[in-house]
């Protein structure tokens, strides 16, 4: 008889947490996708430093304090293990405020931290689809690569790692130059640009 009496109460917290997340679509519906996305990121905090072992479901305990609990994401890598961090999307505004305040406390060992969850932006609307950082440092053929930035070089760049360029060789990693001191791309060290 306890049982079914919490799974009563869990089916209707499952029902005010769907009629919830139906009743944001519905205010955004005029704002798109992009709306609705910003809608359930205002709803939504990063964990930090989560144990390597903790599953959803500690983390859903550690939390039902705050409120009613959509969903929790635990982010793993492309072998299949914890990254150590991880999503938790609430109800409304107000359990987000309250699971703010658990932030530094512990969880399986780890002082856990706690921030709003940021709203996602495309590099294009950040204004860095093309370049990484800027500057000089090094020219197309020189043996160091072509520099930290601009268009095709550099940290960050579009097609570069650190140094190499699309295809003059320099240090970098990225798309098309390979880790070691000469790119995979026409010129390298040896390679002479006369």
């Amino acid at each position: 008889m306890r049982r079914m009496n919490e799974m009563d109460e869990e089916l209707d917290n499952l029902d005010k947490a769907s009629a919830s997340v139906d009743e944001k679509l519905s205010a955004v519906q005029g704002g798109g996708a992009a709306g609705a996305q910003a809608a359930l990121d205002d709803c939504s905090i990063y964990i930090g430093q989560v144990d390597y072992e903790a599953t959803a479901e500690e983390l859903r305990l550690h939390f039902s304090s705050c409120g009613i609990i959509n969903r929790v994401t635990i982010m793993v890598g492309p072998t299949g293990h914890a990254k150590g961090y991880g999503y938790i999307e609430f109800g409304d505004k107000e359990a987000v405020d309250k699971a703010l305040l658990l932030d530094d406390t512990p969880f399986k060992g780890r002082q856990l931290k706690v921030l709003p969850k940021r709203q996602n932006q495309s590099a294009a609307s950040r204004g860095q689809a093309m370049g990484g950082r800027g500057g000089g440092r090094g020219g197309y053929v020189d043996a160091r690569g072509g520099g930290r930035g601009g268009r095709f070089a550099g940290r960050g760049g579009r097609f570069g790692g650190r140094g190499g360029g699309r295809s003059y060789g320099g240090r970098g990693g990225g798309r098309f130059s390979g880790r070691g001191r000469g790119g995979r791309g026409r010129w390298n060290e040896s390679s002479s640009y006369y």
